[in-house]
């Protein structure tokens, strides 16, 4: 049950998250270095479409990309607004994948236990 593709999928989408917060944090923190420009984390398609090809999920690695912001006079290209809503999305997206593994963790909880009777 650990390793079946639901399981699997779910690990590469909260690592997949993780690293997009990691990048977003590093984005707000340099909002004010001069030649600084933003990166973005991609994922999400690529695990789509292992899933539908039925190939395993675990081989999706997150891309870091360069933003296409375009950059202010001091040549910084964080959009600091852009930032703050990627990091509430992701957080959603991270507690929602969560809140689905703890599911499967309870439901093989509940299988291993027993129903009781």
């Amino acid at each position: 049950m650990l390793g079946d593709a639901t399981s699997v999928a779910l690990h590469t989408a909260l690592s997949g998250l993780s690293m997009r917060q990691r990048v977003t944090a590093n984005n707000i923190a340099n909002v004010e270095t001069p030649n600084f420009h933003a990166s973005k984390v991609s994922f999400e398609d690529a695990l789509n479409q292992a899933i539908a090809n039925g190939d395993n999920p675990s081989d999706v690695a997150p891309s870091v990309l360069s933003s296409l912001e375009p950059t202010r006079e001091d040549g910084n290209n964080v959009n600091i607004d852009e930032e703050t809503l990627s990091s509430v999305n992701t957080n959603l997206r991270y507690q929602t994948a969560l809140r689905a593994m703890d599911s499967k963790f309870g439901l093989l909880s509940t299988v291993i236990k027993g129903s009781g009777a």
